[in-house]
């Protein structure tokens, strides 16, 4: 399978596969609004913002598999709009590992595993895909995302 095989949910319940995607590098993260990296919406959207003319895609996949994320998608993402000023697409809430995760999770931890292995072990978690479909980086939690601009430049 590839990433464009991969379907997935919006917040507002609209399934879509990620090969609507095809051909335009994406930036996929496991976000949580009440985690201490949340501030990091804020730069996602700047990225999201500096390079869609590019066409540079930035997808939020909500997770409360850390228990940092409020129980309802609507109200989590809602959030993350009017504090934060995300526009760029969000998902529903839904495990990034184990049993329920979402299944693009797992192939994205199974093409750039960690350092500890393949699980997502933080929220913020992020992987820079190019614009063939390939994963290309897996980015620490702690990374913030100004310093994936280099590899987002190459991908471009």
């Amino acid at each position: 399978m590839s990433i464009y095989d991969y379907e997935v949910v919006l917040a507002d319940g609209t399934k879509y596969k990620l090969d609507e995607y095809r051909g335009k590098p994406m930036v996929i993260v496991n976000t949580a609004t009440k985690c201490g990296f949340a501030p990091q919406f804020e730069a996602l959207e700047q990225i999201y913002e500096e390079y869609r003319g590019r066409d540079l895609v930035v997808l939020g996949f909500p997770s409360n598999q850390f228990k940092q994320e409020l129980d309802d998608t609507q109200e989590a993402v809602e959030s993350c709009r009017t504090t934060y000023g995300v526009e760029f697409p969000m998902h529903e809430i839904r495990d990034v590992n184990g049993n329920d995760a979402w299944p693009l999770f797992q192939y994205l931890a199974t093409e750039k595993p960690g350092t500890l292995g393949k699980d997502i072990k933080w929220n913020f978690t992020k992987f820079l895909v190019d614009r063939d479909g390939n994963v290309v980086k897996r980015y620490a939690p702690k990374t913030i995302p100004d310093k994936m601009k280099p590899d987002i430049e190459k991908v471009l």
